[in-house]
């Protein structure tokens, strides 16, 4: 059973990883490639090194993956359990200086994320759910309030769709003439599934490349906050083979 001060020491891992993020935020820094071609800025391992001593800490003993060691991996535990990290998701809005960045971590439980902290340093804004425990975002004040999905839209409604500000699809075009009346939203990073937690849009289509990392932390606090995050074929998606880093397309509705 997860309780609430394993959440909060996680909240507290995914802060002080913030924290870092943000040091270098304030002054010139230089910019890598990648073997993938993504960009790689010494905030991401700043912050990576944060996260893993800090979960290393923990009561809680699991393996680590981390978009910064993916090849660390030791695998899953002997109940099917690891941390699922991305130090610093959205470099390119990083980069970019539009505050649009977050600091991912997850407990993944049987291919299931059962845990997720999601926090956007430059903004102040943290988002945080367990099973169990609810979902709830916290505001730059500190003041902390549960989030709800909004619900399928009424059939004369505009859908809210979040889209990628930073890697546009070719393939989406078609998926929102399906979809029907709607206006764009865009946003980097998990945000974007936060912003389906939390009602402010209504579906999220990522028809393009993204990995375990990218999405595990917001899939659990949408998941607690009574959302879906499903392939295209209606499956939800997994994490139960972390292997195979990849994710398949998916959709993240606001609706139960």
């Amino acid at each position: 059973m997860i309780d609430q001060a394993l959440l909060d020491s996680v909240e507290r891992i995914a802060r002080e990883a913030g924290d870092a993020i943000m040091a270098v935020y304030a002054r010139e820094f230089s910019v890598e490639e990648k073997e993938d071609k993504s960009p790689l800025t010494e905030a991401d391992q700043a912050a990576h090194h944060v996260i893993v001593s800090g979960l290393q800490a923990l009561s809680l003993q699991l393996p680590i993956l981390s978009e910064e060691d993916a090849e660390g991996f030791a695998g899953v535990d002997g109940n099917g359990r690891y941390w699922l990290v991305d130090p610093l998701d959205g470099t390119k809005e990083f980069i970019k200086r539009n505050g649009e960045f977050t600091v991912n971590i997850a407990l993944i439980e049987n291919g299931k994320p059962v845990l997720g902290v999601v926090t956007a340093p430059a903004l102040e804004t943290a988002y945080v759910a367990a099973e169990g425990l609810g979902a709830f975002k916290v505001e730059a004040n500190g003041e902390r309030h549960e989030i709800r999905v909004a619900g399928e839209p009424e059939a004369a409604s505009t859908w809210r769709v979040v889209g990628s500000r930073s890697h546009p699809s070719l393939d989406l075009a078609a998926w929102l003439e399906k979809l029907g009346e709607h206006e764009m939203l865009p946003m980097g990073s998990s945000l974007k599934l936060c912003l389906i937690a939390e009602g402010k849009a209504d579906a999220y289509p990522r028809l393009g490349p993204t990995c375990l990392w990218d999405t595990g932390a917001a899939h659990a606090v949408v998941l607690q906050a009574g959302g879906r995050v499903e392939t295209l074929e209606g499956k939800p998606l997994s994490y139960a083979n972390p292997s195979e880093k990849l994710n398949p397309y998916f959709v993240v509705w606001g609706n139960v």
